[in-house]
């Protein structure tokens, strides 16, 4: 584990998704393209640009294979950084292809193959092992740890649900910039899962909250703020 100064120097965390109006990022299947609007995708790149790093889960690369860079408006491309507890990571993903390896860090556990690893290293990626989390997984607290000693300052996360939960469930995010489509899909991947949250009184507040148009989309911009644990009340 990292030293809880560590913990604390971590770089601020916006976490930021596209959602419909009755909280899913896609339909039952995965169908995700596009719940926004081009106005939102705009919105969500400009974001980019605002932050050294962006940060998503390995389903979400190996599902969208997503290239993680600042288009649609101006800017530098952040670093990218998977967390990849085994390195599922395909090597011939948009975020490890045509050089894109040398801004890519890579968070794993023991668990990641050494041959895996050898081979993204080769590419130019930064293999980054992690202490494992009770879950077995990378443990985020010193992952955000480790890349405010390599300077990041910000960092944006985009996905999947499992990463957001597990940032909001660790008490991990700062900001929560969500676009809502005016869209209904019923049953499909929920954007937030289970945090353990048992009453209202655990509940996460969401303060210094704006609302701003871009297109059809509305976009809640705010601050989080967490209950005092029940034996500090």
């Amino acid at each position: 584990m990292k030293s809880e100064e560590a913990i604390e120097n971590r770089p601020a965390v916006t976490v930021s998704y596209a959602q419909t109006l009755d909280g899913r990022l896609a339909t039952a299947s995965g169908s995700s393209q596009w719940i926004s609007s081009p106005e939102s995708l705009r919105h969500a790149h400009a974001l980019r640009a605002e932050h050294d790093a962006i940060m998503v889960g390995v389903g979400t690369v190996c599902s969208d294979d997503p290239r993680l860079t600042v288009r649609h408006v101006p800017g530098e491309d952040p670093l990218r950084v998977v967390v990849d507890s085994t390195l599922r990571t395909p090597l011939t993903a948009a975020v490890l292809a045509d050089g894109a390896a040398r801004r890519t860090v890579l968070a794993v556990t023991g668990r990641a193959p050494t041959e895996r690893c050898d081979k993204a290293y080769s590419l130019g990626a930064t293999v980054l092992k992690l202490p494992e989390n009770s879950r077995g997984l990378v443990d985020l607290g010193s992952l955000l740890g480790s890349l405010g000693e390599m300077g990041v300052g910000s960092v944006m996360v985009e996905g999947g649900a499992s990463l957001i939960t597990a940032l909001l469930r660790e008490r991990l995010v700062d900001r929560m910039c969500v676009c809502v489509a005016l869209k209904i899909l019923g049953s499909g991947i929920e954007a937030v899962g289970d945090l353990g949250i048992e009453n209202l009184e655990e509940s996460l507040d969401l303060t210094e909250a704006t609302v701003r148009r871009h297109g059809p989309d509305l976009i809640f911009d705010c601050r989080i703020r967490y209950p005092e644990p029940a034996d500090a009340r």
